[in-house]
C-alpha cells in the first residue's frame, strides 16, 4: 500500500475512533430525563409518532421501527408531508417524539403546534432544550454530539449516531420496564433469520 493509502486508510480509521469516543461520551451526560422519556412513552394509550427532518428523520425512522420491535406501538411520520394533510393522523391518545439537533426546523416545530392543539403530547430529543422546540414539548431528552464529531460541523455523520445510540438505550430500558417478552417479540416478528431462530427455539 502507498503511502497516500495508508494515510487515506489511517483516516477513515480516526474517523471511527472519533464517533466511538462520541457515543460512549453520551454515557456521562444521561441523566434522569431518559426515565421521564421511557415513564411517557410507557404510558402512551396511542401511537408513539416519531419524525424529523433531514438526517434526524432518517434517525426517526429507525427509533420507530425499534420502538414497534420493544412492543411500543410507533410510526415516522414526515414533518413536511404532515403540514399538508398528514397532521389528521394525530389523536389526543398518540404522543409525537420530535428529534432535531437545534430545536428550530420550521416544518418540525409547526407540526408539533398542530400536534399540541390536536391534544398529543410531545417529546423532544435535541440538544437545545431552550429551543422553540424544547419549550413546547412536555418532556425533553437533551442529546448533544461534542464539537468536532462532524464534518465542517454540519454534515451529520458523528451526531445522527449519537442520536441513534440515544434511542438505543432509551428502547432498551423501554424493553427491560415493561418485562416485554422474547415470545412476545416474536409474535410480530415472524419473518427473517430472526423470525427462522425463534422458531426453532419454540419447537426445540
Amino acid at each position: 500500500m502507498d503511502d497516500r493509502r495508508q494515510e487515506w486508510t489511517a483516516r477513515a480509521a480516526e474517523v471511527l475512533r472519533r464517533e466511538a469516543g462520541a457515543v460512549a461520551g453520551l454515557a456521562e451526560e444521561l441523566d434522569e430525563s431518559i426515565l421521564r422519556v421511557a415513564e411517557a412513552l410507557l404510558s402512551c394509550p396511542g401511537h408513539v409518532l416519531v419524525t424529523g427532518a433531514g438526517t434526524s428523520h432518517a434517525v426517526a425512522a429507525r427509533l420507530a421501527h425499534l420502538l414497534a420491535c420493544v412492543g411500543r406501538p410507533a410510526l415516522c411520520i414526515s414533518a413536511a408531508d404532515s403540514l399538508h394533510g398528514g397532521a389528521g393522523a394525530v389523536t389526543d391518545r398518540d404522543l409525537v417524539y420530535a428529534i432535531s439537533k437545534g430545536g428550530r426546523s420550521a416544518e418540525i416545530n409547526e407540526f408539533v403546534q398542530i400536534a399540541k392543539k390536536r391534544g398529543a403530547r410531545i417529546v423532544a430529543q435535541t440538544e437545545a432544550p431552550g429551543s422553540p422546540l424544547g419549550r413546547m414539548s412536555d418532556v425533553v431528552f437533551r442529546v448533544r454530539a461534542p464539537a468536532g464529531v462532524d464534518p465542517h460541523g454540519m454534515i451529520a455523520t458523528g451526531s445522527s449516531l449519537v442520536n441513534a445510540a440515544a434511542g438505543d438505550a432509551l428502547c432498551v430500558l423501554l424493553l427491560e420496564m415493561s418485562g416485554y417478552s422474547k415470545e412476545q417479540f416474536g409474535a410480530t416478528h415472524p419473518g427473517g433469520a430472526v423470525g427462522e431462530m425463534l422458531d426453532r427455539e419454540k419447537d426445540a
